[in-house]
């Protein structure tokens, strides 16, 4: 039976950490699809740490934009992270720096690819950040950012049977 669970929070609130208990509780080989781009040496520290974390039991599997690539059905995944996917759309290393997708762009083909890719039989375990609950950038850049991921965030939490806030640590079942 399909299953949306969308966990959101701050950074280093916790999300990872409680995406993956949850999956290893409703699987013994769950699938961790990592949606990060290697920007720079402490990113790939970062992202070595969280794939130190996980065990054998694991399918990693790296894809930057197209999910739904992946079949996997009757699998539980965790997609790590909804921020890092906005990203990918968001700034397309495919297009030179004058021809990147316009906020509206990239969200349509964002929720496209949602929709493809759920509409599998699976357990889906998105991961995102609240990165609009602080102030107001002073970036026209971030300020578009900003909203591409909060259009994406409403429109995945739409979608979702059951929506996690983590606080310092501590889930909060919002939905």
């Amino acid at each position: 039976m399909k299953r949306i669970i969308l966990i959101t929070g701050g950074q280093r609130s916790g999300k990872s950490q409680h995406a993956e208990r949850l999956a290893l509780e409703l699987s013994d080989n769950p699938v961790y699809l990592a949606t990060a781009h290697i920007w720079d040496e402490e990113f790939r520290q970062r992202v070595a740490h969280h794939q130190q974390r996980r065990g054998p039991q694991w399918t990693n599997i790296e894809e930057e934009r197209h999910l739904s690539r992946h079949q996997l059905a009757g699998r539980v995944i965790v997609i790590d992270c909804i921020t890092l996917w906005c990203t990918n759309f968001f700034f397309d290393s495919e297009k030179p720096e004058d021809e990147q997708p316009t906020v509206d762009e990239a969200l349509e083909a964002l929720k496209t690819e949602f929709d493809s890719f759920t509409s599998q039989d699976a357990t889906f375990i998105f991961v995102t950040n609240e990165i609009g609950s602080g102030g107001v950038s002073d970036n026209v850049v971030q300020r578009r950012f900003t909203d591409l991921e909060g259009w994406m965030n409403q429109y995945v939490a739409r979608q979702a049977d059951e929506v996690i806030l983590m606080v310092a640590g501590i889930p909060i079942k919002i939905k």
